[in-house]
């Protein structure tokens, strides 16, 4: 996914990783007891085999927390079928009429199947949208929580305002069309962050 409000622009167009699935164990060997849990985030952290890697933070004593796109079904499921996750935050881009637009992929159905089989799973995970208002409106947030309820999806539901921080992929600024929360549905628990 290219998503213009990314401001992870140097990990997702970087060629190569800084460090090694083995230089990041032996840092967290170093903190054994002093931290509770690991986050595999990215860029996509699933388009790298997770599994040995998550077998040995697991081994560690760590929990697992996995920030995912969902485009990658596959390897959400073996990682939850091995019970080697213990928390998923799942990114909902945008609903369907704007997936393509708002993250440069045709991946929607993959993240789709993935989202139906976290919610039948009964795993541990949340839903989240980032926003900016010059991106997404009030209807397509509305779109997304009619999805989600029509889904079976009880859990809160994290909206996340656009990081100004200067550096994305679209070279975006902040948003300046206004977004009115008022007019959200209250199907579900929304949570801004």
């Amino acid at each position: 996914m290219r998503c213009d409000y990314c401001y992870n622009k140097d990990i997702v167009f970087a060629k190569e990783g800084s460090h090694t699935f083995v230089d990041v164990l032996e840092f967290l060997k170093t903190r054994v007891g002093l931290l509770e849990a690991v986050v595999l985030s990215g860029g996509e952290a699933t388009m790298h085999n997770l599994v040995e890697f998550s077998y040995a933070i697991k081994e560690l004593g760590f929990k697992i927390k996995l920030d995912t796109n969902g485009t990658n079904f596959t390897q959400v499921k073996k990682l939850i079928e091995l019970d080697l996750l213990d928390f998923v935050a799942l990114d909902y881009k945008a609903p369907k009429e704007k997936f393509t637009q708002i993250t440069h992929s045709n991946k929607y159905e993959e993240f789709s199947k993935t989202l139906d089989f976290l919610i039948e799973s009964n795993t541990a995970f949340e839903a989240r949208t980032t926003l900016h208002s010059d991106l997404l409106s009030t209807e397509d947030i509305n779109s997304i929580i009619k999805d989600l309820k029509r889904r079976g999806y009880k859990n809160n539901y994290y909206i996340q305002s656009f990081l100004d921080t200067k550096i994305n992929i679209a070279n975006l600024k902040a948003p300046t069309s206004t977004f009115d929360k008022s007019i959200l549905l209250d199907e579900l628990n929304i949570i801004w962050r």
